[in-house]
């Protein structure tokens, strides 16, 4: 139960500064324990059949299904998109995004600064350009969430 409350808690609600290179975010656990949640990188067991595992993997692989369901769909509801109803406010240059990714490890978010945008021929964005702390990476719009809050 610990651990699925601490996934809870580390997800990223807002940018703690507005400096470019800073990717750090507030999270629910800075108001629980001042700082943000850390745990254990576990190698995935979700694919192993669950009559192979000791009673520890199991509690793992529980954990880790929960963190697959729960932050896709923390990721789904970030990333509302309505079609033809309203207008939704595009992606800027030094927004502070959290960047979709399968692999990551449970309490882990890939956060990026948005250093580019790429406008399709309907000057909407659908390619963008971001400095994540490993580097520069280019996704598409649909691969990315920006964060709620912004100045």
């Amino acid at each position: 139960m610990t651990q699925i409350e601490g996934i809870l808690n580390s997800r990223p609600l807002t940018p703690l500064s507005t400096d470019i290179d800073d990717l750090s975010v507030l999270t629910p656990a800075h108001f629980l324990i001042g700082r943000p949640i850390t745990s254990i990188s576990e190698p995935n067991i979700i694919h192993i059949e669950t009559n192979r595992l000791n009673i520890y993997q199991r509690f793992t692989k529980i954990v880790q299904s929960i963190w697959k369901r729960w932050s896709n769909n923390y990721l789904s509801n970030l990333q509302q998109r309505s079609k033809w109803k309203f207008e939704k406010d595009n992606a800027r240059v030094d927004d502070l995004v959290l960047i979709k990714e399968d692999n990551l490890a449970v309490n882990k978010w890939l956060m990026g600064r948005l250093i580019e945008v790429f406008p399709g021929k309907d000057n909407r964005i659908r390619v963008v350009t971001i400095k994540t702390q490993h580097g520069v990476v280019k996704r598409p719009i649909s691969k990315i969430c920006i964060l709620p809050m912004r100045e």
